[in-house]
């Protein structure tokens, strides 16, 4: 499975939406939501269409319109949304239940390569639909706040006041590998710790 930019910015999108929806805003413009995530705005709004035609965004119009989630996040899976905007999760087709192609293997139902992919697909199934927008939304504002990020749509009135303590905040860091340990379902297994 290769999840492409497409599918990269579309899921970056909901959780974003996701993030204003558990902070009490109700609508999001597509400049936010571009300018937030550092994504190109024309590409957002593509994005945004194909989601909203398939039932996950809705938009309002107006001075103060932008776009919210149509679902509850809870019925959200990450595995639908990947399906929907990249296809099949499968790293090769013949290994695809969803978009089944047939390979060149003179021998398909006796091919090592395709059994192992079929476990692959298997495992990357068993994750993404297993989790929800709600869980990566949570584990999301979890890390933030326990790293001391500030969160993205905190109102001015709930901002920390500045006080002669100074309470450092870190602003996100340029991550320059994969960490096994900052993975979402360590993040999502580890306790949380009391404020």
């Amino acid at each position: 499975m290769h999840l492409t930019k497409k599918g990269e910015y579309a899921l970056r999108t909901l959780i974003r939406l996701g993030i204003a929806q558990r902070q009490g805003k109700d609508v999001v413009s597509v400049s936010n939501l571009a300018e937030g995530e550092n994504l190109p705005f024309k590409f957002i709004e593509n994005i945004l269409q194909e989601l909203r035609l398939a039932g996950y965004v809705e938009s309002k119009r107006g001075k103060e319109g932008g776009c919210r989630l149509a679902k509850p996040q809870v019925e959200i899976t990450i595995g639908e949304v990947v399906r929907l905007i990249d296809g099949r999760l499968a790293p090769i087709g013949c290994a695809s239940e969803t978009d089944y192609e047939r390979c060149t293997c003179p021998d398909e139902h006796h091919c090592g390569l395709r059994m192992l992919m079929i476990d692959v697909r298997n495992a990357i199934a068993q994750i993404l639909d297993r989790y929800t927008l709600a869980d990566v939304v949570s584990v999301t504002l979890r890390k933030m706040e326990r790293d001391g990020v500030q969160l993205p749509f905190e109102a001015e009135s709930e901002k920390p006041a500045k006080s002669k303590t100074t309470q450092r905040v870190t602003k996100p860091s340029r991550v320059r590998h994969a960490d096994p340990l900052d993975g979402f379902l360590t993040l999502l297994t580890k306790p949380q710790n009391p404020l």
